[in-house]
């Protein structure tokens, strides 16, 4: 369909703007929902990821609303510095993405509000927490499986969607040595037994014969796996410089294409991982038959929020065309619900084999980041990244 064909978008970011704020106040102290059934705990990653949505949408209720999940995470931060999981539970810790998203969603605010020393002591602290991130202290930031958004999903040692995040908060809050020290690393090869050979290598996350970068990697260790937030965020915050974000952009629609020929996949979206990890594979456990599925969940369903992310990097790299075309499929697949009732569905993913709903409907972040990605195509930009790209890319891109 066209992209404005018969107001869809506008109809569905109204939707959005219904389905947020009919989750901005839920049963812990008031703070939003992560999903309007299902999910009632305010999750930190998922509140924080949907301030983008908050911030385009004007909607002067849901601004407020980040303000508060701020400064609750302010209060609730450990001494050191970590960002809890949940927004309102200082014990529940341990999660790898909730700090840098943290940073990252306070330096934005602060432009959008005007005040550039909000939360300037927590802030303070929870850069100090993502200093001592770094075991080696190159700037990579690692991690431990199952720690970031993907929580049925290994991802060990140096990720590449927590250490994009890092990257983005670090050129906010302008720490730009300790960024291009970073983007640096993160350029590098990933090692093989034979790189190991001289103790002088370090990993990186950069692929020898693919365009994207490795999901993660750790010493002699890497996932060859396309992590699509991952690669996304890369390109909108300008560590992949241009000619590699077209060359991601269209490596992911030519690998799509294959896939809807063969049966993996039913929609016009990527999935958020592929190829996906299937029965005897050396990643398969017990627990993705339960959980984890080819396909499903974080072993490549296709989520709403990840679609967001995916389209706006189209934006950031001048591929507008595509960004109307698959803004225009993500519209008609929110209407989906699990919950034949509703008109919107904003559901938390969808099964790639079949384009059915799975999870939650009414996912908070799956509404906040549909109305970023139709904000990004309308105007023709990326919102807060533009800023992040426009500070000055990585002294040495690749």
């Amino acid at each position: 369909m066209a992209l404005n064909d018969n107001g869809q978008v506008e109809r569905a970011k109204r939707a959005a703007i219904e389905v947020l704020l009919s989750n901005l106040h839920g049963p812990y102290r008031g703070l939003p929902r992560t999903a309007g059934w299902g999910y009632p705990e305010p999750y930190t990653r998922d509140l924080l990821i949907s301030g983008l949505g908050f911030l385009v949408s004007g909607e002067q209720r849901l601004i407020a609303s980040l303000r508060r999940v701020l400064e609750t995470l302010a209060a609730n931060q450990t001494p050191r510095g970590h960002i809890p999981s949940l927004v309102h539970d200082p014990e529940d810790r341990g999660a790898s993405d909730t700090t840098p998203l943290f940073l990252l969603i306070l330096a934005i605010y602060r432009r959008a509000a005007g005040e550039g020393d909000f939360l300037a002591d927590a802030a303070a602290r929870a850069l100090t927490w993502m200093e001592y991130a770094s075991p080696a202290d190159r700037a990579l930031v690692a991690q431990l499986p199952t720690t970031d958004w993907r929580d049925e999903q290994a991802v060990t040692g140096f990720g590449l969607y927590v250490n994009a995040l890092t990257y983005a908060f670090l050129r906010l809050h302008g720490r730009r040595e300790r960024a291009d020290q970073l983007a640096e690393m993160m350029c590098r090869f990933t090692i093989t037994a034979e790189d190991e050979a001289s103790r002088r290598v370090h990993e990186g996350l950069t692929l020898k014969r693919k365009p994207y970068y490795a999901m993660c990697s750790f010493k002699i260790f890497s996932s060859e796996r396309f992590d699509l937030l991952g690669n996304s965020l890369a390109i909108l915050t300008g560590i992949a410089p241009l000619s590699r974000a077209k060359a991601i952009l269209a490596w992911i629609e030519r690998e799509c294409q294959v896939m809807r020929a063969r049966g993996d996949l039913a929609v016009d979206l990527s999935p958020n991982f592929f190829p996906f990890v299937r029965p005897g594979d050396p990643e398969w456990s017990r627990r993705y038959e339960l959980h984890n599925r080819p396909g499903i969940y974080h072993n490549g369903g296709v989520w709403p929020f990840v679609s967001g992310f995916h389209i706006a990097a189209m934006v950031a790299a001048g591929r507008m065309h595509l960004a109307r075309r698959k803004l225009a499929v993500l519209t008609e697949l929110v209407r989906r619900p699990k919950d034949p009732s509703l008109d919107y569905g904003f559901n938390e993913y969808l099964q790639a084999q079949d384009g059915h709903p799975r999870g939650q409907d009414w996912q908070t972040w799956s509404a906040a980041m549909y109305l970023y990605a139709a904000a990004c195509v309308q105007q023709g930009r990326t919102p807060f990244f533009d800023e992040v790209r426009a500070i000055g890319g990585p002294g040495n891109p690749c």
